[in-house]
């Protein structure tokens, strides 16, 4: 295992509870107001990849980086014939485990614990996600591909933008926590996207991050 993937794992194994309650709320009032002032763009982006993902309804997903279990729960929830998560922190997939059945929807996911490019993916999806991932990838391309390669309709991802007061500040506090993030330029997305494969896509600017919907079948979205 990559110590990349190593120091990543650690780091989102001892953040899942934190992460978790960015969205349950279990907050206090301030600290809820707090997120929901300087994380809105994580709130928009959700709003934006279930935008995109239509029709979800007897679909099937990947999501590459599932956190918490919050699309992929919401895709099984909104009809999506199976949703297959994957990720490397042991404590966000029992979170998404747990989530999943208390929703009811446990039979329609399934919780994997690997690195995409470790993980021999059996089958073809209709739809893959990578939302919050690549915050945390230094070389983005085989991770694209790789989703491109086992995709047959598109691929949304999120990408965090460069130019934004965010960006030194979350260098900074997650540096200090041996956690690296890397950012994005428009110009260095177009780059990563066409070597990755991808000969159409559309870049959307969502608050401080790129959002972006790529065709694996070099069509647009019907």
């Amino acid at each position: 295992m990559k110590s990349e993937i190593k120091t990543q794992m650690t780091y989102w194994d001892s953040e899942a509870d934190s992460f978790q309650k960015i969205y349950s709320h279990e907050k206090s009032p301030l600290s809820v107001w707090l997120d929901k002032f300087f994380r809105k763009d994580m709130y928009e982006r959700f709003l934006f990849t279930l935008e995109h993902s239509a029709p979800i309804e007897n679909r099937t997903f990947l999501d590459v980086g599932c956190g918490n279990g919050l699309y992929a729960v919401e895709f099984a929830l909104r009809g999506a014939k199976h949703v297959t998560g994957i990720d490397i922190a042991k404590n966000m997939l029992e979170l998404c485990t747990q989530f999943a059945t208390a929703k009811g929807v446990q039979d329609r996911c399934s919780f994997i614990q690997s690195d995409l490019l470790e993980y021999a993916v059996n089958d073809i999806f209709d739809i893959s996600i990578g939302i919050g991932l690549f915050d945390y990838i230094q070389d983005a391309v085989p991770v694209l591909q790789k989703m491109k390669q086992v995709t047959t309709d598109r691929v949304i991802l999120s990408f965090p933008r460069f130019w934004t007061w965010r960006a030194p500040v979350r260098k900074i506090r997650l540096g200090l926590r041996g956690c690296p993030v890397y950012f994005y330029t428009k110009k260095k997305l177009v780059a990563v996207l066409r070597e990755a494969g991808f000969q159409r896509f559309e870049i959307h600017s969502v608050g401080k991050l790129f959002c972006v919907v790529a065709y694996s079948a070099n069509r647009e979205r019907s």
